[in-house]
């Protein structure tokens, strides 16, 4: 493995624009490209949207989803990848020959479709069905995984992906800035978006605190720090369907530390260098190497009534 250069983006979709969002898609990673990334991440349904797929009907989801690889989006990509020399990760809603609808990401070159992952846990919508299992792939040298949104917050999941031998996890999300039952949560008001420009203090302090950023710290640097991988996280900016999101789209390297993060209002990504070296100074490298799972295999591995079968129905914490 050698030293990579790799951004993680984030910007205001379109909800149901493609056309509109693989343009911005396209632009960032044409710039990112000129500063010398290898690779670029965007968050979970960036081509599609997210959040109006609540309200869609099933056949109007069906009209949304495409078929993968043989899709178009995977062919704009690919073209977007193949013209700047980068490769692109983006998310979309996915269906099968069956008319199952799935929540996925893609990894694309410029060959075409490097990898795919279902989510595991949707819940925007009763039409989604979960995928079944873990993605790790090779990426330029490097073991790379992904994980969309709540997936990453059961613990498992990124850990049994570290497992399958993923350094590197890529993290696409659409989260923060909603109600839930933790201290503090709730919505943001579009109006302080729409305001920004005025007051960008008054904003800041609503994307900083415990209903964005805040909450965000709690968990997600421990992630990479257990697990002694490079986190890519990536998150929305701006408002997606009626709701405002805070972006803070940021890479974290396996001590926990947050290497690069956007801060900006705009549409924008940042970047940040990772090297090999990290993955076994990191006290995470330690622990996985003394785990003793003969005394918790058939804890973990016990039946239960999983909270993700109504979850579509509430509003987890993401």
């Amino acid at each position: 493995m050698n030293k990579l250069r790799i951004s993680t983006a984030q910007f205001e979709n379109r909800s149901g624009d493609k056309a509109y969002n693989l343009g911005i898609i396209g632009d960032l990673a044409r710039e990112a490209a000129g500063e010398g990334s290898s690779i670029i991440a965007f968050h979970e349904c960036s081509v599609t949207g997210y959040t109006f797929a609540r309200n869609l009907s099933r056949d109007q989801l069906l009209g949304l989803a495409e078929y993968i690889p043989e899709g178009d989006t995977i062919r704009k990509l690919t073209r977007i990848a193949a013209e700047n020399e980068i490769v692109v990760l983006a998310g979309l809603f996915e269906k099968d020959r069956d008319d199952r609808i799935y929540n996925s990401y893609v990894c694309v070159d410029r060959n075409g479709l490097v990898a795919r992952h279902r989510k595991l846990h949707p819940f925007i919508s009763r039409y989604l069905s979960p995928g079944g299992s873990y993605t790790v792939f090779d990426l330029l040298g490097w073991k790379c995984g992904i994980l969309i949104c709540y997936d990453n917050n059961i613990a498992e999941n990124v850990r049994a992906t570290k497992l399958l031998g993923a350094d590197i996890l890529f993290m696409p999300h659409v989260t923060m800035c909603t109600p839930s039952t933790r201290p503090g949560a709730g919505f943001v008001d579009p109006e302080l978006w729409y305001n920004r420009e005025n007051d960008p203090t008054s904003l800041r302090l609503e994307f900083d605190g415990m209903k964005g950023r805040a909450w965000l710290m709690k968990w997600l640097p421990s992630r990479a720090y257990d697990n002694a991988a490079y986190v890519v996280f990536a998150n929305p900016l701006g408002m997606d369907d009626d709701q405002l999101k805070n972006g803070c789209s940021m890479i974290i390297d396996p001590f926990g530390d947050i290497l690069a993060e956007c801060r900006s209002f705009h549409d924008s990504f940042a970047t940040a260098s990772i090297i090999p070296e990290k993955l076994t100074q990191a006290g995470g490298y330690r622990y996985l190497e003394a785990r003793r799972p003969e005394l918790y295999r058939d804890i973990i591995g016990r039946a239960h009534d999983p909270e993700q079968k109504v979850s579509w129905l509430g509003k987890p914490g993401h």
